[in-house]
């Protein structure tokens, strides 16, 4: 019994090993946006990434992940499985949404990063969304 669970742990550790470098993985542990391009369904995103203000001022990872290395990489890891599980399965949706939890990310980073005029513009008005005014920031 433990012969199998030993060779069951090593094919399942095997697979993902070779998943992983087949498909780049280890790039994803960067900062340069041109890694997102490496998966055809962030083809569009990358490339309204490049026509849009905060090409010059941010990378993908700066909106898309927190700043802080612990909560980078654990939602460096999430999205990860999350879009080798859709690629492995081939349930890629065609048009990508974002997640609740990438929509909460990407709003705490934007405040992160503009937090001056964040603090004037919400003075006194509670939670405004960022997203809501400008969707078409980081992506036109």
């Amino acid at each position: 019994m433990r012969m199998v669970a030993a060779l069951t742990v090593g094919i399942a550790a095997g697979m993902a090993l070779f998943t992983f470098v087949y498909a780049k993985g280890y790039a994803y542990l960067g900062h340069e946006s041109a890694t997102c391009n490496n998966c055809h369904a962030m083809n569009g995103q990358y490339a309204g990434w490049l026509k849009g203000s905060h090409r010059n001022a941010a990378q993908c990872a700066d909106c898309h992940t927190p700043f802080d290395p612990a909560g980078k990489y654990a939602i460096k890891a999430w999205d990860g499985f999350w879009h080798s599980y859709y690629f492995t399965t081939n349930t890629y949706p065609d048009n990508i949404q974002i997640t609740a939890l990438s929509l909460r990310v990407a709003e705490g980073q934007c405040r992160a990063c503009h937090q001056p005029i964040v603090e004037q513009i919400t003075h006194g008005k509670g939670e405004v969304s960022c997203i809501r005014c400008h969707a078409t920031v980081g992506h036109q």
